[in-house]
């Protein structure tokens, strides 16, 4: 029988085969792909062969992916975790306050997504409770994304303001969700699909932070067609797999300017007649997105406290 896993707990995974129906299944022996270094062999997503070995249903086979997405362990520095696969889009929900998503992170996602062909739009959650100030904030950020091509939503899944706008997105394509802890994305899915009921979670007044409700990446078939993949709250995104040298092709405005360079290899820090330096000046790249390119270069990671309203 074949089927796709739609949840993994560590040890066990559920696979819905065709008809419908959900099978508690294990893995046969050590199973591993492509030898690869990651903490879970078999992700959510994942197209599957499952056999019948006694009282057991065993994964003999996992097909090839036509993609994934991963974050580094938290554990385990040099090893990843595969957060879904074979998606046709990622979602990352932000949110301007309670909790304050960093540009970092939101930069860290995106270019995760470039690098594994997975067309990446943005939701910015909980409209319903931003003043004035961080509104004006929240559409300087929305006019940086959407001139270099991120489609950027305005949602409140408390309110319902552009919930169908979510669904139309949603609709007949397997889309991961995903966020830091506390964004609103289980309040949000329960919007847009009720008969899930997903455990919602209360902010941590003490550090304004989601605790996590999602333990495990999850799933859901959606009555409109299609399906989401619910994902845990993610307090860090870490680049896996990809060479100092290579975050620039993963940012659109960098790529598409990178060969008007001088040098082939110049990663648009110090290089002299450096076309990415250039743009910047112009204005032709936004600042905030160049700087927040150096921060991942380096290791570092921009906040929110760093932007001011113009």
């Amino acid at each position: 029988m074949t089927g796709i896993v739609v949840k993994s707990t560590g040890s066990r995974y559920l696979v819905r085969i065709e008809k419908g129906e959900v099978l508690d299944c294990v893995l046969k022996g050590k199973l591993r792909l492509d030898g690869r270094k990651t903490t879970n062999p078999v992700a959510v997503g994942d197209k599957v062969d499952i056999e019948r070995d006694g009282e057991d249903t065993i994964i003999n086979n996992i097909h090839p992916r036509k993609n994934y997405i991963i974050r580094k362990s938290i554990n385990l520095s040099k090893q990843a975790q595969i957060l879904a696969s074979n998606l046709d889009q990622a979602i990352l929900v932000a949110t301007l306050v309670s909790p304050r998503t960093s540009l970092g992170f939101i930069d860290r996602f995106l270019i995760t997504a470039e690098a594994y062909s997975i067309p990446a739009k943005i939701i910015f959650n909980k409209a319903d409770i931003l003043d004035e100030e961080l509104f004006k904030l929240q559409q300087e950020i929305i006019d940086i994304y959407t001139k270099i091509g991120y489609e950027c939503i305005v949602v409140s899944g408390a309110s319902g303001k552009n919930l169908e706008k979510v669904k139309d997105l949603l609709k007949n394509k397997t889309t991961l969700i995903s966020g830091h802890s506390g964004v609103g994305k289980s309040t949000l899915i329960n919007a847009i699909e009720p008969t899930l009921n997903l455990k919602t979670g209360e902010i941590s007044s003490a550090h304004s932070k989601g605790m996590h409700t999602t333990t495990f990446a999850e799933l859901h078939e959606l009555r409109l067609g299609g399906f989401i993949i619910d994902t845990p709250g993610i307090k860090e995104l870490g680049l896996v797999e990809m060479k100092k040298e290579e975050v620039g092709h993963y940012f659109p405005e960098i790529r598409e300017r990178m060969n008007d360079c001088k040098f082939n290899n110049c990663l648009h820090e110090n290089e002299p007649k450096c076309a990415i330096k250039e743009a910047v000046e112009k204005g032709e790249i936004s600042e905030e997105r160049y700087i927040s390119y150096l921060g991942i270069l380096n290791g570092e990671e921009m906040d929110w406290k760093e932007w001011e309203v113009k």
